[in-house]
């Protein structure tokens, strides 16, 4: 008899077994899109089908998705949908810009997020995971925190100090919260989006939004302006950091002004949003499996006995690593990448099946559902971290896991968030447990990123070591 315990099966929405009528689905995606997904989506590896009278192709096989995101991805751009939410927050930023201002910009940023770069910001991020992890040493025993709050503050800390040498000109203290209140408001499909509004029909659902965009832009703003006059007046003291390297490319061969406002904007709001819901997923997930956390906190002692650099840590802490990598398979910071078809296209599977893609059909590519996929994946709904261990990796395809994307558009960032998130784990397990609680009762939402729906709230205790 097999007498292993049965993996842990984390919430998330049942798959649809009935097709949603309309008002159904308007009424699901302005919700959580994640609930809107049937059977078809977690099993066939692509189903064609018309959303709102807009053709769309839901793809799951990972050579198509190759072919989409990377053999002919010049044939592919930004859905409208997609750019109709977004580019109201960021405008030409990293993540919402095309064409020639795209290139312009990923060239620019690229050299910041070499892993060679990226391994230099070590010793920064175990900085600040230390600082953030006293905060629980003296809140007393068992306390309850919001780890979903908590995981956003650490993470900005660790951006500030990293990408921005400490000078980003906010107060820290509400920062998750208008995080929240951004992606809430601004960052969610609004009526008018579905019916395909220009961008000047105003979107009733995010005029909330607004005020905390604006303050995001002041603080953006007010940001440039201090790290420019430290440029004109003490340039040899000025931190050769994200921020200068992006204030230096202004010109007429490099970023405008408003540009680099975009980007800055982009990574003070959304490049550190990702990771912190991936860390609060992975807590959760490993408070619900002793076993994992087990073998976590004994290799975590074994390798910080050792005194190693935290560079070293990555690939030292392969528990660490796949535990967090599995809360990522599970709930993906991003959880659909939309594109829409340029000119008409075809793609042949392996056993010669015709998959032909007319000229403006919408291509969705949903981590959430690839992920979960029952063609790709054993037990796709448990968490089983031990997937990513070294030595099964190979049998994971590269392109049927996308925390981070793939192609020319593969999240610049990538390196920086899985160092990041191998140390803050590293730290805040070493010192402390991270328990449920009977409020502990998360359902994932798509605001943007795959957040906990009302938090995530966790007893935080000292860590007893036999």
């Amino acid at each position: 008899m097999d007498m292993r315990l049965e993996p842990f099966v984390p919430p998330a929405p049942i798959p649809r077994t009935i097709p949603p009528s309309r008002l159904q689905i308007i009424r699901t995606v302005l919700d959580n899109p994640l609930e809107l997904w049937g059977v078809p989506s977690y099993t066939l590896p692509w189903i064609e089908t018309r959303f709102f009278k807009e053709r769309t192709l839901i793809v799951n096989d990972p050579g198509l998705i190759r072919h989409v995101l990377v053999d002919n991805a010049r044939n592919y751009e930004m859905s409208e949908i997609r750019q109709l939410i977004l580019r109201p927050i960021l405008r030409d930023g990293l993540l919402t810009a095309e064409g020639e201002v795209w290139k312009r910009s990923r060239k620019a940023m690229a050299p910041v997020f070499t892993p060679r770069h990226a391994k230099g910001f070590a010793g920064q991020m175990l900085r600040k995971s230390e600082e953030y992890a006293e905060k629980y040493a003296g809140a007393g025993e068992g306390k309850v925190f919001d780890i979903s709050v908590d995981m956003t503050e650490l993470t900005f800390a660790i951006l500030s100090e990293t990408l921005f040498s400490g000078e980003i000109v906010t107060e820290s203290k509400d920062f998750s919260d208008d995080v929240d209140s951004l992606l809430h408001r601004m960052g969610r499909v609004d009526p008018m989006d579905l019916l395909r509004a220009p961008p000047w029909v105003p979107r009733f659902t995010r005029i909330g939004g607004k005020r905390v965009l604006g303050k995001f832009r002041e603080i953006v703003a007010k940001t440039m302006a201090l790290r420019q006059r430290k440029m004109r007046d003490d340039p040899d003291r000025v931190p050769q950091d994200f921020l200068t390297l992006l204030l230096a490319l202004e010109g007429p061969d490099g970023l405008t002004m408003e540009e680099i406002e975009d980007n800055i904007l982009t990574f003070i709001g959304a490049g550190h949003e990702t990771t912190a819901r991936a860390l609060a997923w992975t807590l959760y997930c490993v408070a619900n499996t002793p076993q994992v956390r087990e073998r976590m906190e004994a290799e975590i002692d074994q390798v910080l006995s050792t005194g190693a650099d935290p560079v070293e840590w990555l690939d030292r802490m392969p528990w660490v690593r796949a535990a967090f990598e599995e809360a990522l398979r599970l709930y993906p910071p991003a959880p659909s990448l939309n594109r829409a078809a340029i000119a008409d296209d075809e793609w042949q599977s392996p056993d010669g099946r015709s998959v032909k893609i007319n000229a403006g059909v919408t291509v969705l590519i949903m981590p959430w559902t690839l992920h979960r996929h029952e063609l790709y994946w054993e037990k796709p709904r448990a968490f089983m971290p031990e997937r990513f261990l070294p030595e099964n990796r190979d049998s994971i395809s590269r392109f049927q896991y996308l925390p981070f994307g793939v192609g020319p558009r593969v999240c610049i960032g990538a390196t920086f968030a899985m160092q990041e998130a191998v140390i803050a784990l590293a730290v805040l397990m070493s010192r402390h447990r991270f328990d449920l609680t009977p409020e502990t009762k998360p359902w994932p939402v798509q605001k943007l990123t795959t957040q906990p729906r009302d938090g995530l709230p966790m007893r935080v205790s000292p860590r007893l070591r036999p």
